[in-house]
């Protein structure tokens, strides 16, 4: 397997960088650290929540954006050509994303929320918000494709503006009025406005950002400089934006956390599940199609992982900072960030019982 360039400290072949590897100890301190604060000073996650511009946090869009620049910063968009023919990757990545993903959540949600609608929502519609920001870390640490992974994002994006609003009709107005009657089936009013908006704000910029970046900097400086020396500077940044995303997220309902951990049990219970059988299942069928164990850890991550920026802005948007749909969005990084930092160990296990060196399956039957 090709070497990667993590962007929390720098993955080498064969193992995690020296920061990436105390990449946990810093997340869970910044979590237990903006719960605190959302807990012992209520005023500080009120004047965070109060610094935005309409339904966009700045502070959490300023610590995503930052945390999504390094990366794309780093991807190599003058060979993304190559892509053209990874048609069977960006199909497995559509089955996977798009129809298990959300299905797979919608069951779950109802299986174990059918007395808690608002949670359930909250649950539905982080189903929808397919992962086009945490992804890019937790696949430079397992040592996936980076190129691939900035395509699936792309793809993401694209589908989310184009089917977000259309799906929440569906699973939230339809689909749950079929199951639990009339009274079930909430009216979701999302426009593909509000989902432009937010992918654009959270996605759009750094991958402008990115662009520019890489090829202002590769005409004036070189290849081998931008990779070998800008980015080794650059991409252990990227763990700043993150940590500073996290403890302001986990700032803004720390105080709700603290008061109610029974309710903060049965969201973690569904989302732990979720995140476990979505990326077993991923990696498992990309595995078994053929793919090497670069493209297998990029999709598992990818249809594993979810924007929660996307459905925390859209919970508010829709419903309120202060309801139970919110407050579910919010607590799904509190479960997603520690799983998928122990699922990027379980990938590097699985790199070296399912595959050879150069990264090939080892003796399995190509579907």
């Amino acid at each position: 397997m090709k070497e990667t360039t993590g962007c929390c400290g720098g993955a080498g072949k064969g193992g995690l960088g020296i920061l990436s590897k105390l990449l946990t100890l810093w997340i869970l301190l910044a979590m237990a650290g903006g719960i605190i604060i959302g807990a012992l000073y209520p005023q500080v996650a009120a004047l965070l929540d109060a610094v935005r511009i309409e339904q966009v946090s700045l502070p959490i869009a300023i610590g995503l954006i930052w945390m999504m620049y390094p990366p794309l910063a780093g991807v190599k968009y003058e060979e993304l050509s190559r892509m053209k023919q990874q048609g069977k990757a960006l199909g497995a990545s559509i089955v996977q994303n798009w129809f298990i993903g959300p299905v797979l959540m919608f069951a779950l949600a109802w299986l174990f929320l059918p007395d808690l609608p608002e949670y359930r929502i909250g649950l539905i519609i982080i189903g929808l918000a397919r992962c086009i920001a945490m992804v890019l870390v937790w696949n430079q640490l397992a040592g996936g494709d980076n190129d691939l992974c900035a395509v699936l994002v792309a793809m993401n994006s694209i589908f989310q503006v184009a089917l977000y609003s259309v799906l929440a009709y569906a699973f939230i107005t339809v689909l749950s009025a079929w199951i639990g009657g009339a009274e079930a089936g909430a009216v979701v009013d999302i426009s593909i406005w509000q989902v432009a908006k937010a992918v654009f704000i959270y996605l759009g910029i750094p991958f402008i950002a990115g662009i520019i970046t890489r090829s202002v900097m590769l005409k004036k400086r070189g290849k081998d400089w931008y990779d070998n020396v800008f980015m080794k500077k650059l991409g252990p940044t990227a763990l700043i934006g993150l940590l500073f995303t996290i403890i302001v997220m986990f700032s803004l309902k720390g105080e709700k956390i603290v008061e109610l951990p029974a309710d903060v049990f049965r969201i973690a219970v569904p989302l732990l599940l979720y995140f476990i059988i979505m990326f077993s299942v991923s990696f498992f069928m990309s595995h078994r199609l053929g793919f090497t164990y670069e493209h297998s850890a990029t999709l598992a991550f990818t249809a594993a992982s979810n924007n929660f920026e996307l459905a925390i802005a859209v919970a508010v948007a829709v419903f309120g900072i202060g309801s139970g749909e919110a407050f579910a969005a919010v607590v799904g990084p509190l479960i997603e960030v520690p799983v998928m930092l122990g699922l990027v160990h379980v990938s590097k296990r699985v790199s070296v019982m399912w595959f050879d060196g150069k990264g090939f399956p080892i003796n399995r039957n190509v579907l």
